[in-house]
């Protein structure tokens, strides 16, 4: 068995299909040139491993202990299963998703794709600025409105002048630095081992329903989905870079994604409380319980983490916008660097809102899983359609028909506690949009079925 199989599970899957992989192609480079040329996928690595993930990490730990560590570990293949069946979809037909869809189903569907992925990374981008802003102003003591502005500007003057290749670069940087810090917390926390070992088996306690969407919404999200085929198509990436593509996914978001969820997750099941959980509480009470040192650890980690998931989410809806109106999806083109700037300034009233940012943070996760599976749909019906050359195998489809029934269950259980909780204007609107999306998700289906199974 080649080593590129045991780096990551997706890529065992494509083998199975037999199809010319990273497991087939491996000898053809080096792990050290995969190592410098990797990219595309840290930047939605970025996204992920963001505060509203460890919001919800934070949450799920503190309020019950070990017994959802089982989720964040099927988070992190979920996560590296969702990238993979996206990178098929975008290296083998090298356009953007949005201008796939539009050809292959029609505008209307196109329309509904970008609506569900820019709402949810949208109302994302005002809540990690928030966080941003929050971090920053505790770190330095100056006013959190004034650091708004300031990330805003420099989101602004960084993403519009210097383009892709400056964030990827910031990604890998940031990202790696709050791996290195939150797992270096790891040392000065002490981790119940037995607790631990029995969160492996799983159980969704009452009340956990939105917790756990959160932690998977973190992974398995909409905007990571969407962005991927235009992050490659930067890079300039083909079908010929399928085993660089497929050992990005892997060291990105099965491997350093999940030593990111796990330490975090550990660390609040270990020592914190839900009581810990107010702002940056959580990192300010890791002092008094665990030193200094791992307050200010847990401090760096979530600044990284929020200010590369702020630049990599900021990238989000202009891609998309761009591509349902056929305009070039990088700076060369002034309406994409001009809605670079938009989404950048729009941001700073995130810095504005009140309350708790870790339960927002929770919320907008599960909120972008209610069309998450509807994404998933999208890209399963595109693979097994003429729209690519080579279609999915059997195990390709398994694992994303698993992944489109473990997302669209979150998403259930996420609106039924909502309705139970009763239903507000924002409760609501997140039933409203739920049903809408699951009723896209199912009109997919049968439009599959009876085009391409009956026919």
């Amino acid at each position: 068995m080649r080593f590129s199989t045991l780096l990551c599970p997706t890529v065992k899957v494509w083998a199975m299909s037999g199809e010319t992989t990273a497991a087939t192609r491996f000898g053809r480079g080096t792990v050290r040139s995969y190592v410098d040329e990797m990219g595309p996928a840290w930047v939605a690595g970025a996204i992920a491993a963001g505060p509203a993930t460890m919001g919800s990490l934070l949450s799920a730990g503190a309020g019950f202990g070990y017994t959802l560590l089982w989720v964040v570990i099927v988070s992190a293949g979920a996560g590296a299963l969702s990238q993979f069946l996206a990178m098929r979809l975008g290296l083998l037909t090298e356009r953007g998703i949005v201008a796939v869809v539009e050809d292959a189903l029609g505008e209307s569907w196109a329309w509904l794709l970008v609506a569900d992925a820019v709402l949810a990374s949208g109302v994302a981008q005002l809540v990690i600025m928030k966080t941003v802003a929050g971090v920053s102003a505790t770190m330095t003591g100056i006013d959190a409105g004034i650091w708004g502005v300031i990330w805003g500007l420099v989101l602004a003057v960084g993403l519009a002048g210097r383009g892709y290749r400056f964030l990827e670069l910031a990604a890998k940087l940031l990202v790696s630095l709050v791996v290195l810090a939150f797992v270096a917390s790891l040392f000065v926390v002490p981790i119940d081992a037995g607790a631990a070992a029995a969160g492996l088996v799983p159980s969704l306690p009452a009340g956990s329903a939105v917790m756990a969407a959160g932690i998977v919404g973190g992974a398995v999200h909409i905007t990571l989905i969407t962005m991927h085929s235009y992050t490659m198509r930067a890079r300039g990436w083909t079908e010929r870079d399928s085993d660089l593509a497929t050992f990005d996914i892997g060291a990105s978001m099965l491997l350093v994604f999940g030593l990111y969820s796990l330490a975090i997750f550990l660390v609040a099941a270990s020592v914190l409380t839900s009581t810990d959980l107010t702002t940056i509480g959580a990192a300010q009470a890791l002092g008094p319980i665990a030193g200094d040192s791992a307050q200010w650890l847990f401090l760096v980690g979530l600044a990284g983490a929020a200010v590369s998931t702020l630049g990599a989410n900021t990238i989000v809806p202009p891609f998309l916008i761009a591509d349902k109106f056929g305009w070039d999806t990088d700076v060369s083109d002034a309406r994409y660097r001009a809605l670079l700037v938009g989404v950048a300034l729009l941001s700073i009233p995130g810095a504005f809102i009140p309350g708790n940012v870790l339960g927002q943070l929770v919320l907008i996760l599960a909120v972008g899983t209610l069309g998450t599976p509807f994404a998933i749909a999208i890209v399963l019906y595109l693979l097994n359609t003429d729209t690519v050359s080579r279609q999915n195998s059997t195990a390709t489809n398994l694992g994303g028909v698993a992944l489109l029934a473990v997302t669209g269950v979150l998403a259930a259980n996420f609106v039924r506690e909502q309705v139970a909780a009763g239903v507000g204007p924002l409760s609501g609107f997140v039933v409203t949009f739920g049903a809408a999306i699951a009723l896209a998700t199912l009109v997919l289906g049968g439009k599959y079925v009876r085009e391409e199974l009956l026919a």
